[in-house]
């Protein structure tokens, strides 16, 4: 017998459908929603560990500038100190300049000039004078020329006064101070006494030999046996002969010893 379904069934499959659209798509929003909160977790958790990076590096850009204030003040302390270097220095150099420059002055002046003014800028020397004549301006500027310590003269000015006195010209010299190419050593007069060092212990070592006899008596002997000492090592093999002839040698040296140390 044939079963009939009169029942709706095509309306039941339908909404059985429905209901499974329904539900997969509510998965798959509930799936995108989960997706979205993990991205926006995940880009959370970037975000907050760039932001700590960003703090550590800000620190520690801080803790450079500090570093880096720091290396300004030494590196301005060391050109301050370079400074007080290089003055020292230059005072130390300059030490004795002012010695030698007035020795210069009064090697150089010649006897028909005088001096009436002095002034000293850096290596630049101002000279104002009285002379006879222009001639003897002349010789005083050759004579600076010619000096170690002084380089090049300029005439500043010369004037003739016109007056009665005995040196009628007024100069005035620009003079630029230098320094003597090659100083001399300080010890110049020690350095000699260095090389003959080695010859006079060399000539000193026979002295001993020739202070060694004390009696007059035993001086010629000792001279004539040195160089049978020297000879020492060629005369080895003949040993009797050398003894019998050493042996009335020392009799004869004894004798006059004990005789004279008797009284």
């Amino acid at each position: 017998m044939a079963h009939i379904n009169l029942l709706p069934w095509r309306a039941e499959r339908r909404k059985l459908r429905e209901r499974e659209f329904y539900m997969q798509l509510a998965a798959a929003f509930v799936a995108a929603l989960g997706v979205l909160l993990l991205w926006g977790f995940w880009m959370g958790q970037r975000i907050d560990n760039q932001n700590d990076r960003n703090a550590y590096l800000q620190t520690e850009i801080k803790d450079l500038d500090v570093r880096i204030a720091k290396i300004k003040d030494l590196e301005q302390v060391r050109e301050h100190l370079l400074a007080r270097k290089q003055i020292i220095e230059q005072l130390q150099a300059d030490r004795s300049q002012m010695v030698h420059l007035f020795d210069e002055l009064v090697k150089t002046i010649p006897s028909s000039a005088r001096l009436s003014g002095l002034k000293q800028n850096g290596q630049a020397l101002s000279l104002d004078g009285v002379a006879q004549s222009n001639a003897s301006v002349a010789e005083y500027m050759r004579n600076i020329e010619a000096s170690q310590w002084m380089g090049h003269a300029d005439l500043r000015k010369t004037e003739n006064s016109h007056d009665s006195s005995r040196m009628p010209y007024t100069f005035g010299l620009d003079v630029a101070l230098s320094r003597p190419k090659s100083d001399e050593p300080d010890g110049v007069d020690g350095s000699p006494a260095v090389g003959p060092a080695p010859a006079t212990s060399t000539t000193s070592a026979p002295a001993p030999a020739a202070s060694v006899p004390n009696a007059p008596g035993t001086a010629a002997k000792t001279v004539t046996g040195m160089p049978a000492a020297t000879s020492a090592p060629a005369s080895v093999p003949a040993k009797p002969a050398a003894a019998a002839a050493a042996k009335p040698e020392t009799k004869a040296v004894n004798a006059p010893v004990s005789g004279g140390t008797k009284p």
